[in-house]
Formats: C-alpha cells, structure tokens, sequence
C-alpha cells in the first residue's frame, strides 16, 4: 500500500519514534508502514488520520496492481 505518512510526519516535524508514541506503536512498525511493507489495521489507519487531521484515504492508497 502507497502512502504519505513520510510526508505527513515531515510536515508535523515528528520523528518516527515520536509519531509511534503518540499512536501507541513501535517505530518499527511505522517504518514498516512507511516503506510499504505493513498495512496498519483498520483502527491504527484511523488514529493515523485522526493525528493528521485528515481521512484515511488521503492517507493510504491501495497498491495499483493489475
């Protein structure tokens, strides 16, 4: 799943440490959602959007596969 967290994070100036404590995550799953390589669960993709201030799907976009 493509994303803009990196993007938001910057903006906000968190760390990705802080933006994990802040979600009650490990930075390595925000690395791992960053990179692409975890989807968050529906509940953490909501707290993310929450944080930001934004919906989910300005968030997350789904992999464009064919």
């Amino acid at each position: 799943m493509d994303n803009d967290l990196p993007r938001l994070r910057a903006e906000h100036g968190l760390s990705q440490g802080s933006l994990a404590e802040k979600l009650g995550v490990t930075r390595q799953t925000i690395i791992s959602i960053e990179k692409g390589r975890f989807d968050p669960s529906l509940p953490l993709a909501f707290r993310i959007a929450k944080l930001f201030g934004c919906r989910i799907e300005d968030i997350f976009r789904p992999d464009e596969t064919p």
